[in-house]
Parts: C-alpha cells; structure tokens; sequence
C-alpha cells in the first residue's frame, strides 16, 4: 500500500473515521478500501470474542492457552523465556487471525488493592521493562503487533477511570516511565494503549507533554497510539495531543466533532493527517 496516496484520497470524514475503531475490536475499513486491524485483549493470553463483546470477560471466548500471568513470569528474571512466551502468543493470534495483541502490561505496582496487578509484571522498573521488551520482540517476531499498556502511571483499582494522580516530572522519568521506555527503545511495539486517568490535571489520552514530548520526542516512537477502551474526554484534544487511534467505536459525536474542528480552524488538518498516516 502506498500510504501517502491512499492518504490522499481519502475526505476529511473519512480520515475522521480511520481514526475511530469501527466496532468493539476492529479499526475502521472504510467500506472495505483498507484492511481491517482486530486488536485482541491477552498480556497473557489470548482472548478473542465472538459476536458477543465486552470489556469485562462476560461473554466467552475462543479456546487459547493460558500463560502464567505478568507477575508470575517476572519472578523468572528471564527476558528470553518471556521471549518464548511471545512467541507462543504470536503464534495463536495469527492462528485466531488477529493483528494486534493488547499488551504487555508494565504499569508499575504501587497498590496491593490494584485490580490489574496480576498482569503488571513487576514493582521494578528495570525487570518491568526488560521482560517487557522480550515479551514484545517476542509476538512480534510472528508478524504480530503488540500494545504495551497502561501508559501512563494507571496503577490503582479506585476511581481508576476518573483519578487524576499528581506527581512529580522525577518520579514520572525515573519510577512510572522507565519499563515504557526500555520496551519502547529496544522492542519497537507496534502501538502503545493510553490509559484512563488524568496525569497532573490532564487525561492521559490528551495530554501532550506524555504523548507528544516524552513519547514522540524524547524517545523516538513511531507507532500508533491507542485509547484504552473509552478512555478518550475530548477526541478534538486527544488529536492536537498525539493520540492516533480511539477504540472502541464511541458514536458518530465524537467523529463529527473532528470534522467540525477541522472545518472551523480549531483543529489543524495536518496533525488529523498525522494520526491517519500512522493508523
């Protein structure tokens, strides 16, 4: 595909919508002029739905191995053992035909009332993001993308959708980041899962200075971003943010709202076209 053609041909709605999933699991296809991306939930095993689709495993999925979970792989100390975990996970997606593979999971344990704590690998940043990275050299050596998540700082179960936690640039670089990092820098992941909570008064998913500057910037990432599962306030500010692609599919509200933005001169076509390019 040549992409800066395909970009081209596409209207200001259209390149809306690509950056908004099309259903629960899927990204937009655009009446079948691109491909579908399915992106599957699993950081330890894979967990593909049929027609039935929920945040929360109500529904059943489709048989999959069950790996031992994050924290239980950390205690390995072995980034190429997670290799061969990766590996194996890559293997069953494409198996299952599914592109993306939702994690690792890196967030670091600060909580012993975490809900998520299972699946964040470890309270140390170094392990966290050397296991991580291993992890994700292995799925994606299978022709898979992964999504390491939750960026950022999304490390308690309480009001875990609305928390704004407030914290030092110190603690975000050397405790919260670090594993992020690491994975980023020497694993390369395909897309990377913003998280719910606000950082210092900002949504993670709009906030420029974690998506733009430290992400972007700093480290040199050129994948794609993704909302964790309507984690997105305002899809306009997210766009001027960096946040490429919002999953699920939220309504038409939040795509005519780009539109609108783009028409009015709030939002600037190029950045929209930014997050197309790279979706």
């Amino acid at each position: 595909m040549n992409i800066e053609a395909t970009l081209k041909s596409l209207s200001l709605e259209e390149k809306a919508r690509l950056c908004s999933g099309k259903s629960f699991s899927n990204t937009n296809d655009l009446d079948g002029r691109l491909p579908s991306i399915e992106l599957v939930d699993g950081p330890h095993g894979l967990r593909k739905q049929g027609g039935d689709q929920d945040m929360l495993g109500v529904f059943g999925s489709h048989p999959a191995t069950c790996f031992p979970s994050g924290a239980t792989t950390a205690n390995s100390w072995d980034p190429e053992l997670m290799r061969e975990i990766g590996t194996a996970l890559g293997e069953e997606c494409r198996d299952q035909g599914v592109s993306v593979i939702l994690g690792p999971a890196v967030n670091m344990k600060r909580s012993p009332l975490c809900g998520r704590n299972f699946e964040y690998i470890s309270e140390d940043p170094y392990l966290a993001g050397r296991m991580a990275a291993g992890h994700i050299n292995g799925v994606q050596s299978q022709g898979v993308g992964t999504c390491i998540k939750h960026f950022a700082v999304n490390n308690q179960e309480t009001n875990r959708f609305t928390v704004n936690e407030d914290l030092s640039e110190r603690a975000l670089r050397e405790i919260y980041l670090p594993a992020f990092e690491t994975a980023v820098r020497e694993a390369r992941p395909w897309s990377i899962m913003g998280s719910y909570n606000k950082i210092n008064g900002t949504p993670a998913c709009q906030n420029k200075h974690l998506l733009d500057d430290i992400l972007r910037k700093d480290w040199g990432y050129e994948g794609v971003t993704v909302t964790d599962w309507g984690a997105i306030w305002d899809r306009v500010e997210g766009i001027k943010a960096g946040l490429d692609l919002q999953m699920p599919y939220c309504g038409e509200d939040y795509i005519n709202a780009v539109v609108k933005a783009v028409k009015d001169g709030t939002l600037d076509e190029a950045r929209l076209d930014e997050c197309a390019r790279r979706v």
